[in-house]
């Protein structure tokens, strides 16, 4: 039995991870991977069986997963970036919820049947997105810049808000079972909000004091944060019963807005350590769903379904983008992607485990339709973002933009370049005083990792659609190249050479990793920083049908060839492996060397 049970939590955790590779590759909400995954091991094949495996500690380790990430999540609610992102997506994350939660609420109610409360519960855990759903589908789609950021900064800011709401939901049920009057019912739930939001702000605060004051070695605030986490979690539990779930997710909301508290270290251990909860969890919880459930629902599922896609949809997009500047084509599409996800899953099993323990009646349809909408709305959203994009032309033109990751001396030598021939160049670099340069250059910049999870929720990739990586960290191009291949295409990828890698095989980044390599390899990042001149002068010169590039070649010769803008405005950058062949109507970008070079001061840079 023992080695059995070895086996299947083995085999849990590698199909998880295979789960979560297969969705990168594919652009896909992981989520969708992992209930399938999980349905057809547990009781399609009835390989994994939950309850038998765990036994009573089931509820107890999906209690505290679903604790980290519900505190997780919250630490992306920061109140001030509600304001920050305009009318459209604080209306959203407010009128927004309740709107869809009374659509869900009611829909359940007539065609599932279920008693006012349950379909209460039910409309609250579906008022929930999340980003680990929305941006794969936004990466796939790509739609304007308006509607990108609307709906990123609403499934970001969503899950916590939501996540609240179906906890004091939950709480309220739990207590109408225990409570003998109306004023017992209330002050008990009064006393759960206490309890879990006073843990959350108190406990919050004072770890929030010692990372800020730094009275912790580095390599211990992960460990505190999450041993903090545990201890409010249990301590609520032990003081009031189902107080929890509220306290971890006040505790994170309350980090999250705390002044100079930076907490992105934090963030990305948490992240990890959920992509690995989140991969183990869901299958396991998904394993437990009984077919015959799913079955029951019959055409009730659909209809909350085809509920929640046509009308809860479009009916909060157009209350809460009224008075904005959205087109009515963005509104529509606005209505149509809402795929629900992690939280919704994670919240729904617990809630459904501790009321079949109170024999709460109708609780084990709960995960089963939950589970319906998580599929249902992502297979949907994704199979039709595209198609409906393009019809309601709200798409995004192909992205020609680039993305540069690095900001020294050569870096910037390129953005700068790009962007005055009127090309999308975002800058992204962890340097400091890198990215001061580049905004006093008027470039956009990314302060961060361009290879982080902070990254993949926050950095605005609209319009780029190549990656330039030429940073000067030790790793990074290499890493930026391999995260970026799929996500721009391999043929779009460049980086260059580093004198680094010379020497020795073990130092030689393989060809699948590093992307394509400018100049072939024969010029260095290092070779091109010695030679920029200080102050640097480009120039740019038209490619006509009475000059062609052989004779631009022939009368430069001592210009060092950047890039090349096509007439469809895509950039080029030379490889070194191949004749090119530019077009007449391209502009050929350079820098100037040698005698041609002007001084300071009469340098135009046309």
């Amino acid at each position: 039995m023992h080695s059995s049970s070895l086996i299947i939590l083995s085999g849990v955790l590698v199909a998880g991870f295979a789960c979560q590779w297969i969705a990168w590759r594919v652009k896909l909400p992981s989520i969708l991977f992992l209930l399938l995954t999980g349905i057809i091991a547990g009781p399609v094949l009835g390989w994994l069986r939950p309850n038998e495996l765990f036994g009573e500690l089931l509820e107890p380790f999906v209690s505290l997963a679903v604790a980290v990430i519900l505190y997780e999540g919250s630490m992306t609610l920061k109140l001030a970036e509600i304001r920050g992102h305009g009318n459209v997506v604080r209306n959203l994350v407010t009128f927004g919820v309740l709107i869809t939660w009374f659509v869900a609420t009611l829909t359940a109610r007539v065609f599932l049947g279920w008693d006012i409360y349950l379909a209460a519960l039910f409309g609250a855990i579906v008022t929930v997105s999340g980003p680990t759903v929305i941006l794969p589908l936004l990466r796939t789609v790509r739609p304007t810049k308006a509607l990108s950021n609307i709906l990123r900064w609403e499934g970001i800011l969503v899950d916590p808000l939501g996540a609240i709401l179906a906890v004091l939901v939950f709480n309220f049920i739990v207590v109408t079972q225990t409570a003998a009057t109306t004023g017992q019912l209330f002050f008990t739930l009064g006393l759960i909000i206490v309890v879990g939001a006073g843990l959350g702000v108190l406990v919050g605060h004072l770890l929030g004091v010692v990372l800020k004051n730094h009275w912790l070695p580095d390599f211990l605030r992960d460990y505190a944060a999450l041993a903090m986490v545990i201890l409010v979690f249990t301590l609520a539990e032990a003081v009031e019963s189902e107080s929890g779930l509220l306290a971890v997710t006040v505790m994170g909301v309350w980090q999250a807005n705390m002044k100079d508290l930076d907490l992105e270290d934090i963030l990305d251990f948490k992240e990890s350590l959920t992509l690995v909860l989140v991969a183990g969890l869901f299958i396991i919880l998904a394993a437990r769903v009984q077919l015959e459930n799913i079955v029951g629902l019959g055409v009730g599922a659909i209809a909350v379904l085809l509920a929640l896609q046509f009308v809860a949809g479009p009916l909060r997009a157009l209350v809460c983008s009224i008075g904005s500047e959205l087109s009515g084509p963005e509104r529509a599409y606005l209505g149509w992607i809402f795929p629900r996800g992690i939280v919704a899953a994670a919240v729904s099993a617990l809630f459904a485990l501790r009321l079949e323990r109170m024999g709460y009646p109708g609780a084990e349809n709960l995960v089963p339709i939950v589970f319906t909408i998580i599929v249902g709305t992502v297979v949907i959203q994704s199979l039709s973002g595209s198609v409906v994009a393009h019809w309601l032309k709200v798409a995004s033109p192909d992205p020609k933009g680039v993305l540069v990751v690095g900001s020294n001396r050569l870096a910037l030598l390129y953005a700068t370049a790009m962007h005055d021939a009127g090309q999308r160049v975002l800058v992204a670099s962890m340097n400091w005083e890198g990215v001061r340069l580049a905004r006093m250059a008027g470039l956009p910049v990314f302060y961060g990792s361009p290879v982080s999870t902070y990254a993949e929720r926050h950095m605005d990739l609209t319009g780029i659609g190549q990656l330039l990586a030429m940073s000067d960290r030790p790793g990074l191009n290499e890493l930026a190249c391999v995260s970026y291949r799929y996500e721009f295409g391999r043929e779009s990828v460049y980086t260059f050479k580093q004198d680094s890698e010379a020497g020795h095989e073990k130092h030689h980044i393989s060809g699948e990793a590093a992307g394509r390599v400018l100049f072939g390899g024969q010029k260095s990042m290092e070779d091109l920083l010695a030679l920029i001149p200080d102050p640097a002068q480009t120039r740019t010169t038209e490619i006509t049908e009475t000059f062609s590039f052989a004779d631009y070649r022939s009368k430069y010769p001592e210009r060092l060839l950047l890039f090349i803008k096509t007439p469809g405005g895509h950039v080029r950058f030379p490889l070194g492996d191949e004749d090119m062949k530019v077009p007449a109507g391209s502009s050929v970008t350079a820098l100037i060397l040698g005698e041609e070079q002007q001084p300071a001061d009469s340098a135009t840079g046309s």
